[in-house]
């Protein structure tokens, strides 16, 4: 009981902070993206501090391992897998805008065919994996 008491006194205790939070990320996108996209405010309130911290930081910073192309050509190519229309059109415009070229996307989404081909082919064959690793030139 003293737990469950505690727990909702934390909780009630920094509900002010996370509508601060998601205030404050609201803004932050609206500075960033020069609006809020409408399926911002469908996104559980709770959650979207951190989510727009992670698109933020990893997805739209070009100071991170991977430049902007790459990031955008990679998210194309999954996009592609799962298969997401919204991610596929929307990764096509960052990769053409981080002068991505038509045939850098075309062989980004054909990799992404290819490893789907032959990721099917090992799993469903049950190609044994450590025989795969040394013949591969691994361990």
């Amino acid at each position: 009981m003293l737990a469950a008491a505690c727990a909702l006194t934390l909780t009630l205790a920094s509900a002010p902070a996370q509508a601060d939070d998601y205030d404050a990320a609201i803004k932050d996108i609206q500075s960033t993206m020069g609006g809020v996209p409408s399926f911002v405010k469908q996104f559980p309130k709770a959650g979207l501090p951190g989510a727009w911290a992670e698109v933020k930081a990893i997805e739209l910073s070009d100071k991170t391992a991977l430049p902007p192309k790459v990031k955008s050509l990679i998210s194309l190519a999954v996009a592609a897998q799962i298969p997401c229309n919204y991610c596929i059109w929307s990764d096509t415009q960052d990769a053409k805008r981080a002068g991505a070229t038509d045939e850098e996307i075309q062989e980004a989404v054909a990799m992404a065919a290819i490893t789907r081909h032959w990721s099917t082919i090992f799993n469903g064959m049950q190609v044994d994996f450590e025989q795969f690793k040394k013949e591969m030139g691994g361990e």
